[in-house]
């Protein structure tokens, strides 16, 4: 999509993405953020609880939606910048190997600050939702 005005945006553009969690990459995640908890490092102690197992990070799965929304604008003429993600929610966990797959919808145009909202939804591979936010990106010069 070619264009340099908010308006050459479409309310409705839609990306989908997908990723298989793996172990690499929460542990890297772990590592470059110093979150070690042991949710998600520890299986052991993961399968004394309720969650049976070792789990993403909600951070990381935030990460992943962040790819969609540079997927979704790729070809515009202006570089855009997420300024926010509102109502994250984690419904689910996300386990290692799960397969996701990240729906970046934009569903409004703020044209006077020239921002984009759109709503993102992740579904593991059996099609549960696990996780939901709303996204609002701004041009820049």
């Amino acid at each position: 999509m070619s264009g340099n005005r908010i308006d050459d945006i479409a309310i409705g553009l839609r990306t989908r993405i997908t990723k298989t969690v793996s172990e690499s990459d929460v542990y890297l995640f772990a590592g470059i953020t110093g979150d070690l908890d042991p949710n998600h490092v520890d299986e052991e102690y993961c399968r004394k609880t309720s969650l049976g197992h070792r789990v993403a990070h909600g951070a990381l799965i935030v990460g992943y939606t962040s790819a969609a929304s540079t997927r979704i604008l790729q070809d515009f003429d202006r570089p855009m910048v997420s300024v926010g993600y509102d109502r994250i929610r984690f419904l689910k966990p996300v386990y290692f190997g799960d397969t996701l797959t990240i729906e970046y919808e934009i569903t409004g145009i703020e044209r006077e600050r020239e921002r984009t909202v759109a709503r993102i939804e992740v579904k593991n591979q059996r099609d549960e939702l696990v996780a939901l936010a709303t996204h609002i990106m701004q041009l820049v010069d």
